[in-house]
């Protein structure tokens, strides 16, 4: 595990969900309110995080900006709690040219010395030289004649999980295996099988939200018992 800087205090606790950490007391078992919503016990924790289940968490993303966005937050993620990601990401985007990743691809050491001096992003040198690296990896791709919303969206399986319980909710898939190794191979970094999970569980490509929550099928790709309800636009 790394070191947080400046504030950034590191947390042990992986939940099963998508990576996110949580605290101790929040790992246990969903929220279970017969009057109200039904959320992963994550995002119980703190306003913020309920606002982000609520509203973001599992919907669609489809442009390479977004997906770029959530893949690269994500690996900031790695290590840290996912609260602390959510109150850095407008700095976060501000200092990555909203992910833009003509922009980012053009960085140079200056620009890193400028991340590693901002203190309202993750200032971790080598998650941030990843980023770049990772923006210039997905440029290539246009060369290639596909983006990387395609290929993170290639794998979307058949059926989705339908967990009763956080027990039951999955930490990495064989198409999160499948997606790193190719990712690996097109010359991405950070982005093993449990963080392309966690990326798919955030985009849509899978469903891990309880089958008793307010959200599941929110995103209207998938129904209740995990069978496909519809395709990405």
């Amino acid at each position: 595990m790394e070191t947080a800087v400046a504030g950034e205090t590191a947390v042990t606790g992986k939940t099963a969900v998508t990576g996110k950490t949580a605290v101790t007391e929040a790992t246990a078992a969903p929220a279970q309110n017969s009057t109200g919503p039904v959320r992963a016990a994550w995002a119980e924790t703190d306003p913020l995080l309920q606002a982000y289940y609520d509203t973001e968490w599992g919907m669609p993303v489809t442009t390479e900006a977004g997906v770029f966005e959530r893949m690269s937050l994500e690996a900031f993620q790695s290590g840290l709690s996912w609260l602390i990601i959510l109150r850095k990401r407008e700095a976060f985007r501000q200092a990555f040219r909203q992910f833009d990743v003509r922009e980012i691809a053009k960085f140079g050491d200056a620009e890193v010395a400028e991340l590693m001096d901002n203190p309202g992003i993750v200032r971790n040198r080598g998650k941030i030289l990843a980023t770049i690296s990772n923006a210039r990896a997905t440029l290539a791709l246009h060369e290639r004649g596909t983006t990387l919303a395609d290929i993170v969206w290639s794998a979307m399986p058949d059926t989705s999980p339908a967990p009763v319980t956080e027990a039951g909710v999955p930490s990495r898939s064989k198409e999160s295996a499948q997606l790193a190794k190719e990712l690996k191979r097109l010359g991405f970094s950070y982005v093993g099988p449990t963080t392309m999970y966690a990326l798919m569980a955030a985009l849509g490509i899978v469903d891990v939200h309880l089958i008793s929550s307010h959200r599941r099928g929110c995103s209207g790709l998938w129904q209740q018992d995990g069978t496909r309800a519809g395709e990405p636009s």
